[in-house]
């Protein structure tokens, strides 16, 4: 198992930054996938980024490349999404999820953390 703890959300200016941070701790933390999604108001979950294990293999969903980044501590085991040129639309809780690194992609991420507010508004 995992336990996954958000931190760095809060109030950020339309264009502006704001980095999360998402500690996973366990046995074998170091062997999961780990990621993030958001849900804004009214809407569905939506995907936001994935990270290996290894922290080579790194995926940002197409409508936030170029803004959002994923990175991993190996060490630390944390995962981390920087947010760059912010816009309301990016408001949202963000959560941060993890599979086993065997598991199937299809079957989801079982595990989430509890989620941080990002709201963007001027």
């Amino acid at each position: 198992q995992v336990q996954l703890v958000e931190s760095g959300g809060g109030l950020a200016q339309p264009g502006g930054s704001l980095r999360l941070s998402c500690a996973a701790s366990g046995s074998a933390a170091s062997m999961f996938v780990l990621g993030w999604f958001r849900q804004a108001p009214g809407k569905e979950r939506e995907f936001v980024g994935v990270v290996d294990p290894s922290g080579r293999n790194r995926r940002v969903a197409n409508s936030l490349e170029g803004r959002f980044t994923i990175s991993r501590d190996i060490a630390r085991n944390m995962v981390y999404l920087q947010m760059n040129s912010l816009t309301p639309e990016d408001t949202a809780v963000y959560y941060c999820v993890a599979r086993f690194r065997g598991s199937d992609p299809a079957d989801g991420y079982p595990y989430w953390g509890q989620g941080t507010q990002v709201t963007v508004s001027s």
